[in-house]
């Protein structure tokens, strides 16, 4: 258990870069990595939610990494999430993550079958097995995947040496002090990410050690201005931040397209051009577009107030 300080910190969610044809983009996902670099991120979060992963095939997920670990080369700390509907793909994509050099794979259970908690654990440490030199990063995010990591569920996974992290995005901020405490008893040493966006302070009040987040890579600035105010004690400064962030979600999500068309439509205006969303996620439409200019506008009066 060494090294876990390059965990401790922003680490965005790595968006899904296409063409102009809906195909990944090497050349785009080079370029939001060097741009995410560039803002002083701790690390990055590959091939998550953010990155649409539940709609790109294998192939194209190890595209995407490949391009992140070429771009970044030790100055930032990579997160590949591997898991796939099935044990097979996800086994492959982590001893693939292993074999381009990540720091940690992440997975979240399997979805759409309510699998007993043994099998979920199996599939856990499978995934693991296939990169035994790997830090490996339970992801619960029960909202979406309909299973919950349970703390029975949690200190089984805990058995698993290289188990170092959990990332957390349930809503319920009591979860990340559970998880913080039972692993710290176990382990002497362990990692917390507070999932949810808009609840990233209250997290790191009760005990996460950083967040990964969606709505990160279009507002890197004041996370970090948020997560700087933390560290230093200036809580009340961090809350004033935390609130602008979440007024800026609030109204992203007023728009008809789909959050992340959103996010990727405001950081083209930043001069990052990652292409659309995948289908059947919705693109943003021109009705959208006087609103996604209103939070184009929050962020940057934001970042010049507090990033």
């Amino acid at each position: 258990m060494d090294n876990l300080e390059k965990y401790k910190g922003v680490i965005p969610a790595f968006y899904a870069c296409y063409d102009e044809q809906g195909n990944i983009s090497p050349e785009r996902v080079r370029k939001l990595t060097e741009y995410l670099i560039g803002k002083g991120v701790k690390g990055v979060y590959v091939n998550g939610s953010s990155g649409e992963c539940i709609y790109q095939s294998v192939e194209e997920r190890k595209t995407v990494i490949e391009n992140v670990m070429e771009v970044t080369r030790g100055r930032i700390t990579v997160i590949n999430h591997v898991a796939c509907n099935n044990t097979k793909d996800s086994v492959e994509l982590a001893r693939h993550s292993e074999e381009v050099g990540v720091d940690a794979i992440a997975a979240i259970p399997p979805i759409y079958f309510h699998l007993p908690e043994y099998s979920i654990s199996k599939y856990w440490n499978e995934i693991s097995a296939a990169a035994p030199n790997t830090d490996f990063i339970i992801y619960n995010i029960p909202q979406l995947a309909g299973t919950a990591l349970t703390m029975n569920l949690f200190k089984e996974m805990l058995k698993n040496p290289r188990v170092i992290a959990v990332k957390n995005s349930s809503m319920p901020v009591q979860d990340i002090q559970m998880f913080k405490t039972e692993g710290v008893e176990e382990k002497g040493e362990f990692v917390v990410f507070n999932g949810p966006d808009e609840q990233f302070i209250s997290g790191r009040m009760i005990g996460a050690d950083g967040g990964i987040g969606g709505t990160y890579a279009v507002m890197p600035e004041l996370f970090l201005a948020a997560d700087k105010a933390f560290r230093e004690g200036r809580c009340s400064d961090a809350l004033v931040i935390q609130n602008k962030i979440d007024e800026i979600i609030y109204a992203m999500c007023e728009c008809r397209g789909n959050l992340y068309a959103v996010m990727k439509e405001i950081l083209k205006d930043r001069g990052v051009d990652i292409g659309s969303v995948r289908a059947p996620l919705e693109p943003v439409s021109s009705a959208d577009m006087e609103k996604i200019k209103k939070c184009s506008v929050m962020i940057n009066e934001a970042i010049k107030a507090f990033g």
